[in-house]
């Protein structure tokens, strides 16, 4: 079956992330995960595979960034393929990190624009794309030596080129600004890598800050970023992002992102207990959201933030 006909086969549904979670994402699963640093991470969607227990991961993306801090910190991440791991200036993922130093997970390291391209071989379902964004680095030594790349001939020029794995995960899981109830996804702002990360996975679960009506885009066609035909689920969530930032609905919350980092740079013990007491104490996202910002002050400074940005 090619990349891509599964979603075209199915209708997407709105689900709960509960539900949507335990039917799309499966222990062992290569898991796709969008958002950049602290814009738009799909944190409600993470927050349930933590709270289900879903391990065996391996965990793909561009950047990075606090959901996979957390998967780590849960034990749930055999593997990593990724350009990097960080959250801009509040620093690299410190629980990850060690778990890499340690030899308790497996990474492999890319550039950003090869992990791109290794999404965009396998949205058009091809088994690699030609790069040269990596030669002459000791990233590409290492992974022509564990046979995930080679170095090839382009046959016209003779010049070298970069062959690099197509890579197609299982599930993908974003958040976006908006979708209707068949799955077409409205992104506001930067992307990414996530389109072609969509395109190239076998299941995606679409997180939004709200779900309008079938065919509430019927006259804009141009606002959808995502097909309804890539997506098998939509989970309405607002401030699912959370404390990470979503365009023209609110601004990254330092204090919780930095706290975080707090935590995790002096050890293993640290993070594990923060997912103890803001994410497997709750049974849900809205509940956490409830725990942790009881009178809504903090998103509601966040979103008057982001309109002064706008």
């Amino acid at each position: 079956m090619a990349v891509g006909v599964h979603q075209l086969l199915t209708k997407a549904l709105v689900l709960p992330a509960a539900e949507a979670v335990e039917r799309f994402v499966e222990p062992g699963a290569v898991l796709g995960l969008g958002g950049q640093n602290i814009n738009r991470c799909p944190m409600a969607l993470v927050h349930e595979v933590v709270r289900q227990r879903i391990g065996e991961l391996t965990v793909v993306g561009c950047n990075l960034s606090l959901p996979l801090d957390f998967l780590v910190a849960a034990g749930l991440v055999v593997r990593t393929e990724q350009g990097s791991g960080n959250l801009e200036k509040f620093g690299t993922l410190f629980t990850w990190r060690r778990a890499v130093e340690a030899n308790r997970i497996a990474v492999r390291d890319y550039s950003h624009l090869s992990m791109a391209s290794r999404f965009l071989a396998g949205a058009m379902g091809l088994p690699f794309m030609p790069v040269r964004s990596l030669l002459g680095s000791s990233v590409l030594e290492r992974l022509v030596a564990e046979d995930d790349a080679v170095v090839t001939a382009d046959p016209w020029s003779g010049e070298p080129v970069v062959l690099v794995r197509a890579c197609t995960p299982d599930v993908s899981l974003i958040h976006a600004n908006a979708a209707d109830a068949d799955g077409n996804v409205v992104i506001d702002g930067v992307t990414s890598h996530e389109i072609d990360m969509v395109r190239a996975s076998r299941h995606v679960i679409v997180s939004v800050e709200e779900v309008l009506p079938a065919g509430a885009f019927d006259d804009q066609p141009e606002r959808v970023t995502i097909s309804g035909a890539y997506v098998s689920a939509v989970v309405e969530q607002p401030w699912g992002a959370w404390p990470t930032s979503v365009y023209r609905r609110y601004d990254y919350f330092e204090p919780d992102i930095d706290g975080y980092q707090k935590i995790a740079k002096a050890g293993d013990e640290g993070p594990r207990a923060f997912l103890a007491g803001t994410v497997e104490s709750h049974p849900d996202f809205d509940a956490y959201l409830a725990a942790t910002d009881p009178d809504g002050s903090a998103r509601t400074a966040m979103a008057e933030q982001m309109r002064r940005l706008l």
